[in-house]
């Protein structure tokens, strides 16, 4: 799969799982907020744990 739609299925899937601007998020912020919204955080706490730890 390309770097372009990874980046793009991994927006997709934040999208899906409610992470509103997730599509200014880079593909290692995404996963690791994916990750954290797998093991039941909520997804605002997840995206900015995400967005700090970069």
């Amino acid at each position: 799969m390309g770097e372009d739609q990874e980046l793009h299925d991994l927006r997709r899937q934040g999208h899906d799982a409610g992470m509103e601007g997730s599509s200014k998020m880079t593909a290692e912020q995404l996963r690791e907020a994916l990750a954290k919204v797998g093991k039941s955080e909520d997804t605002l706490s997840a995206k900015a744990e995400a967005k700090s730890d970069q």
